[in-house]
C-alpha cells in the first residue's frame, strides 16, 4: 500500500473527518543521464560563481530578488522559513461550489483523500455521497511542504479527491497571449456549421482512458530495446499536415463527413480519398500520435504491430463490406478481436488490421 504524503483532518461546519492524502498519478517519463559523446562518462552540473568561475558550496547560496540591473534584495533561508505557512493539520472547507462553475484551467494536480481509519468510514461515506448528489466541491485553503494551495474537494466513484488549483492571477488572459484569435465577426454559412456539427457527431466515441497511451514514450523504450539488441532502427516521417483552404471549407467538410461515415466509393477503391488531403485532417485529432509523426518501422515489424505503410486491400468482398463501417464501428471490432495498438490507428489502418485478423470474412459469411 502507498504511504500518505500528508495526514490531518477535513472539516466542514462542525463535522471533522481524519483523512490521509495520497498521490493520485504517476509520471512514467523515460529518464536519461547526460554523458559525454563517445564515452560512458557522466556529465554533472555544478553551482559556479558567474564572476570568478569557482564552485560555490550549497550552504553559501542565498536567494536574491532582482530589483534592477544587477541589484538584488537578498533573502536568507531562515527568513523564508519564518513566513512559510508550514504544514497545516486541517483542510477547512469554507464553502461548496457547483463543479460546473469551475473552469478546467484552474485545476492543477489531483490527490486521493482517504479516511484515516475504518472507524471514520461512516462520516467519510456520508460526505462523499452528499457531494456526489449535489455535484458540488468544497473549497479550502491548505498548506503543504512550505506552500499554500487553493484546493477543491470533490466526490468521484465513492472516493474523495483533492485538486490543487491555480489562483486567479496565475491564469493568463488568452486575448493577451495569442495573436490572431477570431474576434467573433467571422462569417460562415449555416450549411457549413451544420456539416461541421454532423462531422463531430459522426466521430463521437465513448470516453475510455484505457484506450489511450503515450505512444512517444513507448517508441522511446522500443528504440532503447532495439539499440541494446543491435537491431537497426529505421525512422520514417509522414508529410506535414496542410492547413484547410477557407475557400474549399465546405468541400473539405463534406468529404471528411463522407470519409467518417465510411460511404465514400473513392475510399473503397484504395487511396483516392487520401490523395485529396482531407482524410488526414479529419483523423488528426482522433488518436494520440508520436511527436513529429515518426515511427520506428523495424520495431513495429518485430512486435507485429500495424505499420503506417500498410494499406488495406480494397478488391475483396470482405474489404468492400468493411469499407462501409465507420471508424468507431471498426474500432469496436478491433477491440473484440484484441488487436494491439488499435488506439493509435487511423481508419484505414483499423480496417487493414481487422481484415488481417479475418474478421471481415466472418462478417459476410
Amino acid at each position: 500500500m502507498a504511504r500518505p504524503v500528508w495526514t490531518g483532518v477535513l472539516t466542514f461546519g462542525l463535522v471533522t473527518v481524519p483523512v490521509a492524502l495520497y498521490t493520485a498519478t504517476d509520471n512514467h517519463t523515460v529518464r536519461f543521464h547526460q554523458l559525454e559523446r563517445g564515452t560512458s562518462d557522466r556529465v554533472r552540473n555544478r553551482r559556479v560563481n558567474e564572476r570568478t568561475g569557482e564552485e560555490v558550496a550549497f550552504g553559501d547560496i542565498v536567494k536574491g530578488y532582482e530589483v534592477g540591473d544587477g541589484e538584488y534584495v537578498v533573502v536568507e533561508p531562515e527568513e523564508l522559513e519564518q513566513i512559510s505557512p508550514g504544514r497545516s493539520r486541517t483542510i477547512d472547507v469554507s464553502g461548496f461550489v457547483d463543479l460546473g462553475e469551475i473552469e478546467p484551467i484552474y485545476f492543477d494536480k489531483t490527490y486521493y483523500l482517504g479516511p484515516k481509519g475504518k472507524e471514520y468510514g461512516k462520516v467519510y461515506a456520508l460526505l462523499t455521497k452528499a457531494l456526489e448528489r449535489s455535484n458540488r466541491a468544497g473549497l479550502a485553503m491548505f498548506s503543504m511542504r512550505g506552500k499554500e494551495y487553493l484546493t477543491a474537494v470533490r466526490s468521484e466513484n465513492g472516493l474523495l479527491e483533492l485538486h490543487t488549483m491555480h489562483f486567479a492571477d496565475e491564469v493568463r488572459d488568452p486575448r493577451r497571449e495569442i495573436d490572431d484569435l477570431p474576434d467573433g465577426r467571422e462569417e460562415f454559412s449555416g450549411a457549413e456549421l451544420r456539416t461541421a456539427e454532423q462531422l463531430i457527431d459522426t466521430l463521437a466515441v465513448d470516453w475510455d482512458p484505457e484506450e489511450y497511451r503515450d505512444t512517444f514514450e513507448e517508441q522511446v523504450r522500443h528504440l532503447i530495446e532495439d539499440k541494446q539488441a543491435g537491431r537497426e532502427t529505421v525512422l520514417s516521417e509522414g508529410p506535414p499536415a496542410e492547413a484547410t483552404n477557407v475557400v474549399d471549407l465546405m468541400d473539405v467538410l463534406r468529404r471528411s463527413l463522407d470519409d467518417a461515415r465510411g460511404g465514400s466509393a473513392k475510399r473503397g477503391s484504395g487511396g483516392a480519398a487520401e490523395a485529396t488531403g482531407s482524410a488526414p485532417q479529419a483523423k488528426a485529432g482522433r488518436t494520440p500520435k508520436a511527436a513529429g509523426g515518426k515511427k520506428s518501422t523495424s520495431a513495429a515489424a518485430d512486435r507485429g504491430g500495424a505499420a503506417p505503410e500498410k494499406k488495406r486491400v480494397g478488391s475483396s468482398k470482405a474489404a468492400e463490406d468493411l469499407s462501409k463501417l465507420t471508424k468507431p464501428e471498426l474500432y469496436k471490432r478491433a477491440t473484440e478481436l484484441g488487436i494491439p495498438h488499435r488506439s493509435a490507428m487511423n481508419r484505414d489502418e483499423l480496417q487493414a488490421a481487422v481484415e488481417k485478423a479475418g474478421h471481415g470474412l466472418r462478417a459476410v459469411s
